[in-house]
């Protein structure tokens, strides 16, 4: 059992605050990208759940165990055809999550600092590297489709 402090508990909320409105998100661009390679990768990138498990079991006073070896980095090779280069909706859908994930990627960034207990900052930097190769993946699905400058 591990006793937070107040500023601690404050930064996880925020954390908490943030995975939930990414789950929103990524589950919003699902239903609304046109192209089905984005669909599916906005459906894996879904994973924020666990993320928000997570945060959720730090914030009632255990640190889960973080399985490092089955990162999400499995599938972060993703291979896109490049037939989405004309799509303006589905490029605003990209743009705004991976500025999210940027966002969400620096949150973590400051809670990590924040925390004391070596095991919470190892489980937050886990997250915190899964948010990267999400911003990775969808920079390469942008890049791949003619979308990022």
């Amino acid at each position: 059992m591990i006793n937070l402090s107040q500023k601690e508990k404050t930064l996880l909320e925020d954390q908490k605050s943030h995975e939930e409105l990414c789950i929103k998100k990524y589950t919003k661009a699902a239903n609304e990208a046109q192209d089905a390679e984005l669909k599916q990768l906005f459906n894996s990138l879904a994973k924020e759940e666990e993320h928000l498990n997570t945060v959720n079991q730090i914030l009632g006073g255990s640190v889960p165990s973080m399985n490092t070896a089955a990162s999400s980095s499995q599938n972060s090779n993703m291979n896109f055809s490049g037939n989405n280069m004309n799509n303006q909706a589905d490029a605003d859908l990209c743009q705004d999550l991976l500025s999210t994930e940027k966002y969400v990627s620096s949150t973590y960034n400051t809670t990590i600092f924040e925390c004391k207990d070596t095991n919470v900052r190892q489980a937050l930097n886990h997250i915190q590297k899964e948010e990267q190769e999400h911003g990775e993946k969808i920079y390469n699905y942008m890049n791949a489709n003619g979308m990022y400058n």
